[in-house]
């Protein structure tokens, strides 16, 4: 269902939706709702008073400084240009709130209510008379208007996202109505319910300098928002800082109580990980998200962890988890040919850097919907397999052969795995004859083309040196085959235009997957995203097949439908090779000092802690007096 950009993946509420017919929690007139959801009935009725997972009486106060790593040069997130600062997603506000609770189940934010007819040919919205910009301006269906026109026109992802919709106007005082282009698509209302709100009287006016602003482009100029924080001070490259607004209109709303409780909330960038790691241990960081398997399990043997100082905190989730690869670029002809990405896969030896690397704390992904319902698994059967066979019968047999290999149906798809040296020199021969297969010889200790004489090379771009440490032993086994292999760190800013601009071999993908997938999936692995600067179809794919599976999972009638189009979709997208998988924990990691407190059942889609956690000062005091 939703995808997260550039300026909202490490705030990410986690927790979407999965597709059954919408059902709205209904307010006094029976056509409104004040909560949707695509999976039953919400949970919270109309007049509910707060989330289960929160705490009502959290105080408010205090800061809380976290890493970022890298750098950024713009405080617009919209625009695919640049590089947005980290939370900037604080200071915005949509239509609706996603719980952290319930899938596939959002509540009413901006707006109060919201009514669709049975043909989900619409919504309306009915905007709160209370919500306001932070410069006390009201929020207006001129600027919902405004938001979208302006989002589809500058961000191809989003234009991709929002490409049913076809019209937003004003449609009472109040209230606005988004018009489709096609009806049966449950997930519209929803989806659209996520629109992210701009101030139209701010971006249509001048800066200070009377320079007339631009949504397209990067700026460094703090914009108008509505949410619980605004920005207070910019270092550019170095630091951001945002502050609670104290007035902030929508304080009191049932979704927003026991929310937003840190006064202050510092981004502070460092270029390498390993820094900002040892920022953290020396208390110059309050939280740390740890992503490295060898820093949880040999990094915190330091005294603030023993005298109990640093509390290390592993939380399991009831979230999928995403496609995390090595992306190859099909742009580039040396990957036009699967039997060749299949390669990459049997040279890549998971087993050996689970053991040796990450100390067997992951698992290998083996779905591009790992961990949940969604999965492809065994052989292809029922409603499935029919829309398998629909969609096979609808191409050439030039198309069949090129984009529906026949192990879609006959074979459950596995990743080579090595449970010995024997297997690993195993797939190494078996990656050698494919390579040979398609006309790709060693000569001179090189992988060469038989009929241009070019050799085969690839280099990895990455933007984390955590990374050179796991390619390394990669491309030692692709060296075995023949293959040149090379490794280009580069800052986050040119990582950013590199790819947004597909100039890359091979990346370090991730493909995040809600519960209900849908418009998004046009926007990952649609043709006609392939070449658009920006999208999210990093691998370049341009396949019938997979374009019509991907409206199969738009327009599916039910959920069994849809996981039946979903796990055809993954299957097709497995056997094509389009990358190599890396792994998943089924955890997320955290440590933190001992300054914060916590509600007593989290969130079961998120760890929450810049929605639901609370700077607690008695803690804190006790922790600088015992220091």
């Amino acid at each position: 269902m939703r995808w997260f950009p550039k300026f909202l993946t490490s705030l990410a509420i986690i927790g979407i939706a999965t597709i059954a017919p919408l059902h709205g929690a209904q307010s006094e007139n029976a056509s409104r709702h004040h909560a949707l959801s695509l999976i039953g009935t919400p949970k919270y009725a109309a007049d509910f008073k707060h989330f289960d997972y929160v705490n009502p009486n959290a105080p408010k106060g205090g800061r809380v400084r976290i890493a970022a790593v890298g750098s950024y040069d713009s405080l617009n997130p919209i625009s695919f240009k640049g590089v947005a600062a980290l939370g900037i997603g604080l200071i915005y506000e949509t239509l609706m709130y996603d719980s952290l609770q319930e899938s596939s189940t959002s509540y009413g934010l901006i707006a109060e209510w919201a009514e669709y007819p049975a043909d989900y040919s619409s919504v309306t919205f009915k905007l709160r008379k209370e919500a306001r910009w932070h410069d006390g301006k009201p929020i207006t269906p001129e600027d919902v208007i405004f938001s979208l026109e302006m989002i589809k026109k500058v961000n191809p992802r989003w234009a991709f996202y929002y490409k049913n919709i076809t019209k937003a106007e004003k449609s009472g005082e109040h209230a606005v109505t988004f018009t489709f282009d096609t009806k049966g698509n449950r997930e519209l209302p929803m989806i659209t319910g996520q629109l992210t709100v701009l101030p139209k009287h701010y971006w249509t006016g001048t800066d200070k300098n009377g320079k007339q602003r631009d949504l397209s482009k990067t700026t460094l100029e703090a914009p108008l928002a509505s949410g619980p924080y605004r920005i207070k001070k910019v270092d550019s490259g170095r630091s951001i800082t945002y502050e609670r607004v104290p007035d902030y209109w929508g304080k009191d709303l049932p979704v927003n109580i026991g929310h937003y409780n840190f006064d202050e909330i510092r981004f502070e960038y460092f270029r390498d990980t390993t820094v900002a790691f040892e920022a953290f241990k020396a208390d110059r960081l309050d939280y740390h998200r740890e992503t490295s398997s060898k820093n949880w399990a040999t990094g915190y043997n330091v005294k603030s962890v023993k005298e109990g100082w640093i509390k290390r905190q592993k939380i399991t989730l009831k979230t999928g988890q995403p496609m995390q690869s090595f992306a190859l670029n099909l742009r580039r002809s040396k990957f036009t040919d699967p039997r060749i990405r299949r390669a990459f896969n049997l040279a890549f030896d998971f087993e050996w850097a689970n053991k040796n690397l990450f100390f067997g704390q992951y698992r290998r992904v083996s779905s591009y919907f790992e961990n949940s319902e969604l999965a492809a698994r065994d052989l292809p059967k029922g409603r499935e397999l029919a829309i398998l066979n629909e969609v096979k019968a609808s191409l050439s047999p030039d198309q069949v052969n090129q984009f529906m290999p026949e192990e879609v149906f006959t074979k459950p798809y596995e990743n080579p795995t090595n449970k010995s040296l024997q297997h690993t020199r195993r797939h190494l021969r078996e990656a050698a004859q494919l390579l040979k297969q398609t006309g790709w010889k060693i000569k001179d200790r090189k992988l060469t083309n038989t009929r241009t004489g070019k050799v085969m090379s690839v280099e990895f771009l990455l933007v984390s040196p955590l990374f050179e440490r796991i390619v390394q032993p990669y491309i030692r086994n692709l060296e075995k085959l023949g293959i040149k292999g090379s490794i280009r760190i580069v800052d986050s800013a040119q990582y950013s235009r590199r790819l947004d601009g597909f100039d890359f071999d091979i990346i370090v993908a991730n493909f995040p997957q809600s519960q209900s997938p849908g418009n998004e999936q046009r926007d990952f692995w649609g043709s006609a995203a392939a070449e658009k600067n920006g999208s999210r179809n990093l691998i370049g794919i341009k396949s019938p097949a997979i374009d019509k599976l991907i409206d199969k999972i738009i327009f599916a009638k039910d959920r069994a439908e849809l996981v039946a189009a979903t796990r055809a979709l993954d299957r097709v997208l497995l056997w094509n090779h389009y990358v190599v998988p890396q792994w998943f924990a089924p955890y997320e990691r955290i440590a933190y000092w001992i300054r914060f407190g916590q509600p007593k059942t989290l969130p079961s889609l998120s760890v929450g802690f810049f929605q639901v956690w609370w700077y607690d000062k008695e803690a804190a005091d006790k922790l600088t007096a015992i220091r």
